[in-house]
């Protein structure tokens, strides 16, 4: 997984990146202010956002704010020093999925951040999601586009999940790359190219188009003009 975290304890914030990649395998972004943390979430594709209440310039409440409003849906884990209960509360009205008081035990916090996105993932496979023409059953593995039943093997059907978790959003190669990987074997970034032009051909119709955004990765977007090129 993918995670960004907010944290201006950079002494605190190498623990929790470390005990993350350790732990999970995980790509951890560190940054220290809030500011730019909505734009870089809606640039591109994270998993987990894990964000510290007091932080320099704008604090973690205005950063969740910002991100909910901009319609951004990955799961929060909140991190504070903060014990009362109306800030905890706040919190959670904003938009938080989990909240943990410092100081914390660490493996705790990587269960709880492996947790949300667990739950994340599953709510996102157990959904009948339907973009544009574009209809997926996830717990029957099928897909349409209009009436037309779509053909999508295993790492095809993985693919496009995945961009649609992140629509409208640039996805590099390289997370694709890490997406795939592992699910019945490694696989290249020749193989997401072949893949990506599987898929552009199969959403022919859908209202759906792959877009290639050279020199950063591939953007899923609603165009009703799609064209499988």
């Amino acid at each position: 997984m993918r995670v960004m975290l907010v944290e201006d304890d950079p002494a605190l914030a190498d623990t929790i990146s470390r005990a993350l990649q350790g732990q999970t395998g995980a790509q951890v972004d560190w940054t220290v202010r809030g500011e730019p943390v909505a734009a870089s979430l809606q640039a591109d594709a994270y998993d987990l956002l894990v964000l510290d209440i007091g932080l320099p310039g704008i604090d973690g409440f205005e950063v969740l704010r910002r991100v909910r409003a901009a319609g951004l849906r990955l799961p929060v884990l909140v991190l504070t020093g903060r014990e009362a209960i109306d800030d905890r509360v706040h919190g959670l009205e904003l938009g938080a999925d989990d909240y943990m008081v410092k100081p914390f035990a660490l493996p705790e916090m990587v269960a709880r951040a492996k947790a949300l996105v667990r739950r994340a993932r599953g709510q996102s496979a157990g959904a009948s999601t339907q973009v544009g023409r574009l209809r997926m059953d996830a717990a029957a593995r099928r897909a349409w586009v209009g009436v037309q039943e779509v053909d999508l093997p295993g790492r095809e059907w993985q693919l496009l999940e995945y961009l649609l978790r992140h629509l409208s959003r640039v996805v590099s190669k390289e997370h694709l790359v890490s997406e795939l990987s592992g699910w019945e074997g490694d696989v290249s970034e020749n193989a997401v190219e072949v893949y990506i032009s599987r898929l552009r051909a199969k959403l022919a119709g859908s209202g759906l188009r792959i877009r290639t955004v050279r020199g950063f990765g591939y953007l899923l977007e609603e165009a009703l003009d799609a064209d499988p090129a």
